[in-house]
């Protein structure tokens, strides 16, 4: 059910003391990531593969007043997800907080797309939030003094996307995985969240009915309501403050959830769950008598794929 933000006084989000990894945070998305949170007050490392953008991320964040150490290395192996969190724990004593937003892209259909466009993306999306969380979790355990774990998820998870075979795997296989950890790490004390955002980034800059917003957003135009909450699209930074937030103890009570984020949008996704359910009588079902009660009972409920646009944008 869609609301109006009401003007409710704000809550002030204090991470100071808190110690964050941001996986793929030297540009886009990531930066925002990192950017927010040292702004709340935590100790940021950046992660980037490219020494010169984690560099300069780094600087940005430290120019900004806030604190950030680099750490350069491809996300994927245990090796790198634990030299992340040896990086944190060496810089700044502990980890508190982890964001797992590292990904690629490698977009073609299902029967041109090789089996190293396949791995590729699943080995930095998928294995790569795995391994990560992994080794945060097993630091945070030790701890004793919980944590949250942020992952990154995507519109093309929930619902597809024509050309994203491997990306949509894994952005789906990342939520299910979110609401395992939920639960294997509650008693921890360590929350577990999905985010899915939407903004103008190099992965959107080459959707065509996204192009005039992402050239207003260059061009410092603001956008029109319409792009900003019925697309639920906007800046990086607009999508910030979700991560923010639930690495907060504002939000030690929410976990397991996927949290849609873009523009002036704000959602809450739901799981999975059985739009109709018919019952045979003792025997099963046959698929001769599947045949019999699809149409009636359960073709008005079938399911759409890929994100449905509202009529303005088609």
């Amino acid at each position: 059910m869609a609301g109006t933000r009401t003007q409710e006084k704000e809550v002030p989000v204090d991470l100071s003391g808190k110690v964050a990894i941001v996986t793929g945070s030297g540009r886009g998305l990531g930066l925002a990531y990192a950017t927010e949170l040292a702004r709340a007050g935590a100790s940021v490392v950046v992660n980037d593969v490219d020494a010169a953008v984690a560099e300069e991320a780094v600087e940005s964040i430290t120019r900004a007043g806030g604190t950030a150490v680099a750490e350069v290395v491809p996300v994927g192996t245990s090796a790198a997800a634990q030299s992340l969190v040896d990086r944190a724990v060496a810089e700044f004593g502990r980890l508190d907080v982890l964001v797992n937003n590292a990904g690629i892209l490698r977009d073609t259909t299902l029967w041109k797309m090789s089996d190293d466009d396949f791995d590729a993306v699943i080995t930095t999306h998928l294995r790569g939030t795995f391994t990560c969380t992994r080794a945060a979790a097993v630091r945070m355990r030790e701890q004793g003094e919980g944590g949250r774990i942020i992952c990154v998820g995507s519109p093309t998870g929930q619902v597809g996307n024509f050309g994203q075979t491997n990306y949509a795997a894994a952005k789906a296989g990342i939520v299910g995985m979110v609401r395992t950890w939920a639960m294997e790490l509650a008693r921890a004390e360590i929350t577990v969240n999905a985010i899915v955002p939407v903004a103008a980034t190099s992965m959107t800059e080459t959707v065509p009915f996204l192009k005039p917003y992402v050239e207003a957003l260059r061009a410092g135009e603001p956008l029109p309501t319409f792009a900003r909450q019925q697309l639920g699209f906007g800046s990086a930074q607009d999508a910030a403050g979700v991560v923010a937030f639930l690495a907060s103890d504002a939000a030690a009570g929410i976990t397991g959830q996927a949290v849609g984020i873009g523009g002036d949008r704000l959602a809450l996704w739901s799981h999975p769950t059985e739009a109709v359910v018919e019952f045979a009588d003792g025997a099963g079902w046959s698929a001769d008598a599947i045949a019999a009660v699809w149409s009636d009972r359960f073709a008005a409920s079938q399911q759409t794929v890929g994100q449905q646009l509202p009529e303005e944008s088609r």
